[in-house]
């Protein structure tokens, strides 16, 4: 006969098992600038990680203009085997900002260093122009159904169990908020690369403002709503940290050495020492959360003042927090570089789950 405590440590080794192998249904809302970079990159942690199921791909103008970005997104879904896997249109422009109206600021204020789509010169042609792609054409067109109305779709099919990671601006998730205010309630949480405190670096783009962070100063009206939403959590993968990463060239010897198809985009499509790892760490430590060494719990908002400040972050503590309904963040602070290196190598190195030959 079999000792009843034994019977107990095997029960509770096979449910432990079970929810490691557990998915965890994801919906990726990005600006999908391609090929390579940060945006390809963070998209393909999430199609390489065996845990989780990602339901689709929304896409917003940031880095990239929509479409382009939405061409890209579709190309590398077809290069490593996932062309399954609904890629759905967004927000072309911001809520409210303009292109015209931040060139008026910057005569107030001074020049904004990076503005995406607006500002990057392989991306500076019309917004329903999609240039030829240096990855190849996608044979693929996108779903018929806007990102706002797929993202408030799939949390009723899947209520509290889908995850909306957010890696550009917030243009996407306002739009759903608007068609149904509970959309974020029915989620599980939101993951974003976005804001920035105090993060030590002398890098231009933050060493003289350093609450400025593209993502959510591109569109802070739509960051404000997304914000403000009763989300069950809030996790938020900041400049602070983002800066203590980066694709080293050692880490990119060993990714271009492998013969999987996602590893042989990274190999011709990025590039080693180039930049952060933003958007691929918010991806990353949502699959592993003790990727992250340090945080703070803070409540969140934007600087919708028309004045210098616009669409810089704002955090409060509890106890300096005005008195409004704000949400709190778990706002990451330090990274274990060396635990996040070996993941992400390990990731792009092996098959992509659920290929298509």
């Amino acid at each position: 006969m079999i000792p009843f405590s034994r019977v107990v440590v095997a029960a509770l080794l096979l449910a432990s098992a079970a929810a490691a192998q557990e998915k965890r249904y994801v919906v990726i809302d990005q600006d999908a600038a391609g090929p390579g970079g940060t945006d390809m990159m963070s998209i393909l942690v999430l199609l390489q990680s065996p845990r989780v199921e990602t339901l689709g791909i929304t896409v917003v103008t940031g880095d990239q203009w929509r479409d382009e970005e939405v061409a890209d997104t579709l190309r590398l879904l077809e290069l490593v085997g996932r062309p399954d896997i609904p890629v759905a249109p967004g927000a072309v422009y911001p809520l409210v900002r303009t292109q015209a109206d931040t060139k008026l600021w910057e005569q107030q204020y001074g020049k904004v260093i990076y503005q995406g789509a607006w500002s990057r010169r392989e991306s500076t042609h019309d917004p329903a122009v999609v240039p030829p792609l240096a990855e190849g054409m996608p044979s693929k067109p996108p779903l018929n159904e806007d990102a706002a109305h797929f993202l408030v779709r799939m949390v009723h099919e899947h209520p509290h169990e889908v995850t909306i990671y957010a890696g550009g601006p917030m243009t996407n998730l306002a739009l759903a908020l608007s068609l149904d205010p509970h959309f974020a309630e029915l989620s599980k949480g939101l993951v974003f690369m976005g804001g920035s405190l105090s993060p030590r670096t002398d890098d231009p783009e933050y060493a003289n403002d350093p609450r400025h962070e593209f993502n959510l100063w591109f569109d802070p009206e739509a960051a404000h709503i997304a914000l403000r939403a009763h989300w069950p959590s809030i996790v938020c993968t900041t400049v602070d940290v983002s800066v203590k990463t980066r694709l080293s060239q050692a880490m990119f010897d060993q990714i271009a050495k492998a013969q999987t198809p996602a590893a042989q985009y990274v190999a011709h499509y990025s590039h080693a020492e180039r930049s952060y790892l933003w958007d691929e760490l918010a991806a990353a430590a949502w699959i592993d959360p003790t990727l992250i060494t340090s945080e703070r719990q803070l409540y969140m908002d934007i600087n919708l003042d028309r004045g210098a400040g616009y669409g810089d972050t704002l955090t409060w503590s509890d106890r300096i927090k005005p008195p409004v309904d704000l949400q709190l963040v778990h706002v990451q602070m330090d990274v274990d570089m060396a635990k996040f290196g070996k993941m992400f190598v390990d990731l792009m190195t092996h098959p992509t789950p659920g290929a298509r030959q």
